[in-house]
């Protein structure tokens, strides 16, 4: 049935949810099927983002524990201390 549709059946269509609608509600309507595309786009690359992130932390050897990480992470952070903290100060 829909395969006999065609420019001028779906001009005709447009034409009758034009005067059906009005053009601000069909514009309107547009503009938000727009939004909805955009947002789908983004999640979609977001969610291959997010597949990727995790198919790289499979990829880490098993040695490399988030322990082992909090771990690293602790001592550089206590080297940086390390290199800020006054010495020899006379706080008197």
């Amino acid at each position: 049935m829909l395969n006999n549709i065609g420019l001028p059946g779906l001009l005709l269509i447009a034409v009758v949810v034009l005067v059906l609608f009005g053009r601000g509600k069909v514009s309107s309507l547009m503009g938000e099927v727009g939004k909805g595309i955009t947002a789908f786009k983004k999640g979609v690359k977001d969610g291959a983002e997010e597949y990727d992130r995790a198919a790289e932390d499979a990829k880490k050897p098993i040695g490399q524990s988030p322990a082992e990480d909090a771990t690293r992470a602790q001592a550089q952070t206590n080297e940086a201390m390390r290199d800020v903290t006054p010495h020899g100060t006379d706080r008197s």
